[in-house]
């Protein structure tokens, strides 16, 4: 079993703290113990080397800050904008375009699923709808299968063998609680450590609120940003009578704003039946997004979370709606390793 190494976060998250305003900080968390850090499960393969030159390393300054949006109007996805139609604010103050992509860029995905006894039911339909939408992908796509309940465990590590990935998502149901926040955090740093490619995605499913975790839901946020982390889609099998109507409303809240601030979609069906057409509406949105870049007119030194805003028009579309991250955190951000770098 192999520890999945949130050391590295932890320091991460330790520096960006440091240079902020004292009035700024938030309360620190509370430390996770080594029984609760998500593991190799025990009969996963070991983990596959990544190859260097595709690799990413942590900067402490911003050069570029990347955006993945979604452009809607109504619950149309529009898909022929170009680079002048869209307009970037930082913090209120207008930002410019340095580089425009719109094209079925590669992603690296987390296939984050509940694995509490409550989902046993569940877990094939939601197999089978995680592979759908990996099956709907790019063929450079590369994904993971983390499994949780109390514990979080890497049951399938980076690969794009669709039956490798079905295998990960067979692996035993464990009873236990949920920690659905330290699942995230975790997922979201062996994203910014193993990821191949800069565009990340963590599809999240589960059917309960988080009652294990070391973390809250206000510190998972912020970890993902410090990270300028992955875009989270949300799936919540909140039907039935397993919960109270205030677990279920917590349960709600807490998706719907890992969604919203980092850019993705929460879905909350009635029933097993609509997973599949979920995931092949995530599948859609991820292939349709256009990716913003820009180098902020504030220098890095100046800490603090940066609260960004996109906005597009395009003739005769009327009035769109753009779905990014809600902002981030200079001081880390994720970038190829250079030629100089690899010496």
């Amino acid at each position: 079993m192999r520890p999945f190494h949130l050391a590295a976060l932890a320091l991460l998250v330790a520096a960006a703290q440091l240079a902020l305003p004292a009035q700024q900080l938030p309360a620190p968390p509370q430390p996770l113990t080594v029984d609760r850090d998500p593991v190799r499960s025990p009969d996963s393969e070991p983990p596959a080397p990544r190859i260097e030159n595709s690799g990413f390393v942590l900067h402490t300054d911003v050069e570029e800050v990347s955006l993945n949006c979604t452009v809607l109007n109504g619950n149309r996805l529009v898909s022929d904008l170009k680079k002048e139609n869209f307009q970037v604010l930082e913090n209120g103050l207008p930002q410019t375009l340095i580089s425009f992509q719109h094209i079925d860029l590669p992603v690296s995905i987390a296939l984050v699923v509940d694995n509490s006894g409550s989902m046993s039911r569940k877990r094939p339909s939601v197999n089978k709808s995680a592979l759908d939408l990996i099956q709907a992908s790019n063929p450079q796509d590369e994904a993971f299968v983390v499994n949780f309940s109390d514990q979080a465990f890497v049951d399938q590590e980076f690969t794009s063998d669709i039956n490798k990935l079905r295998d990960g998502l067979l692996r035993f149901v464990s009873p236990g609680g949920t920690a659905l926040y330290d699942a995230v955090v975790a997922s979201a740093d062996e994203l910014a450590t193993r990821a191949q490619h800069p565009k990340q995605v963590i599809i999240l499913i589960t059917d309960g609120e988080d009652n294990a975790s070391a973390l809250s839901l206000d510190q998972t946020i912020r970890r993902v940003q410090q990270l300028s982390g992955p875009v989270i889609y949300s799936i919540g099998l909140l039907f039935g009578d397993e919960m109270s109507r205030e677990e279920v409303k917590h349960a709600h809240k807490a998706l719907q704003s890992l969604s919203d601030e980092t850019g993705g979609v929460a879905f909350f069906p009635k029933n097993i039946e609509q997973v599949d057409e979920i995931a092949a509406e995530v599948a859609r949105d991820i292939r349709s997004q256009y990716t913003l870049g820009y180098h902020s007119t504030k220098p890095s030194t100046e800490q603090g979370f940066r609260r960004v805003t996109v906005s597009a028009d395009g003739k005769g579309e009327g009035k769109l709606t753009v779905r990014t991250r809600t902002g981030y955190f200079p001081g880390a951000r994720l970038a190829k390793k250079t030629a100089e770098e690899k010496k």
